[in-house]
């Protein structure tokens, strides 16, 4: 049996720590909102499956309690909530705890890197393990899928091989170690696709006659922006020495091979079906984009202002981001990359960008 700490009190937080609890694991949950869960979490499963139940050793919102005992600590967390929670964690972290994330994309190990003390053992998903869902905040979860396989990557930890082969023990999923903390830390999927889609559907006309489907709606405009950006993350994951079996391009991802045959396979994935654009109606017959949704907060200072930082870093020239950069933040009402091409914003504190 492991003690575990998972942060976060999200779809995965719930998921992960009933179904880590289910298996016999201790888990301490370390949540802001401590006072709506229960001793247990209940865990429907896919169908045929029978439900898990999880008792949770521990529900807190204390850094230090949650710790005490832990050999491992689980982060579910999105990106503007990873650096205050290590913040947390630094003080108390013991030098055999391991440090992890199931959301990489967002800057963990860079943040990570500058936050937690000098030598800590870090590890991170590629993707995450499960697909989840909250039913009942603090009491129920779905979990709605698993993974084939999963990819991690290791920063100071001995046998990281066997490492990553626990850790796919513990998920019950197949796991293979990668190269390198940039393979886990830099992608071309939400931090692009999103992005790439609002500017797709919002860029050049704001105000539509109904209530758009994000996947189903999908349009050749959001592809051909979205080749352009990842064609700019190609030239970048090559001038960082990622191999291209790491990160395939999105053509090859989505078995296409220009804007219209990757619009037809985007807008025909089954499980994305029914999944709303962020917007709001603001009359009968008018929607407007939500710039408030996570969609904006998360994907463009969390996911692709990143990748621009490492673009600057390296001297790539990404014209397209930077046109979607510089749109999203002027609707946002923020500063982040300013006319001079550098990120020194007003609100580049608020993203991923000073870590790396």
């Amino acid at each position: 049996m492991s003690s575990i700490c998972i942060c976060g009190g999200g779809n995965l937080g719930h998921v992960i720590a009933g179904y880590l609890a289910a298996h016999g694991h201790e888990v301490h949950l370390l949540t802001r909102h401590p006072e709506r869960f229960g001793g247990e979490l209940l865990i429907r499963m896919p169908e045929g499956e029978e439900p898990l139940r999880g008792r949770l050793r521990l529900v807190t919102g204390d850094a230090a309690a949650a710790l005490d005992g832990a050999s491992m600590v689980l982060l579910c967390l999105p990106g503007f909530a990873i650096a205050p929670v290590l913040e947390q964690l630094a003080p108390q972290l013991r030098p055999e705890v391991t440090v992890g994330s199931v959301f990489c994309s967002s800057g963990f190990f860079p943040m990570a890197a500058k936050i937690l003390p000098r030598g800590t053992r870090l590890f991170g998903f590629q993707r995450v393990p499960f697909i989840a869902r909250t039913i009942r905040y603090g009491h129920e979860a779905f979990l709605m899928g698993y993974r084939d396989h999963i990819f991690l990557a290791t920063e100071n930890i001995p046998d990281g091989e066997a490492f990553v082969r626990g850790i796919g023990e513990l998920f019950g999923e197949k796991a293979d170690r990668l190269d390198s903390y940039l393979e886990v830390t830099l992608t071309n999927s939400n931090p692009l696709l999103h992005p790439s889609r609002l500017y797709g559907m919002f860029g050049q006309q704001e105000e539509k006659d109904h209530h758009i489907l994000f996947y189903e709606e999908w349009d050749e405009r959001s592809s051909e922006v979205l080749i352009r950006c990842d064609g700019e993350f190609q030239r970048l994951r090559e001038a960082l020495g990622i191999p291209a079996s790491a990160i395939p391009t999105l053509l090859e991802h989505y078995e296409s091979h220009d804007a219209r045959s990757l619009t037809e396979k985007i807008s025909h994935i089954p499980s994305l079906k029914g999944i709303l654009a962020p917007m709001l109606e603001v009359a009968p017959g008018r929607f407007v984009p939500d710039y408030s949704n996570r969609y904006f907060s998360e994907d463009i200072p969390y996911g692709m202002l990143m990748i621009k930082a490492y673009a600057l870093r390296k001297g790539i020239p990404t014209p397209m981001i930077d046109e979607i950069l510089f749109w999203a933040q002027a609707k946002m009402g923020k500063e982040f990359l300013r006319k001079d091409g550098t990120l020194s914003g007003k609100d580049i504190s608020a993203s991923a960008a000073p870590f790396i």
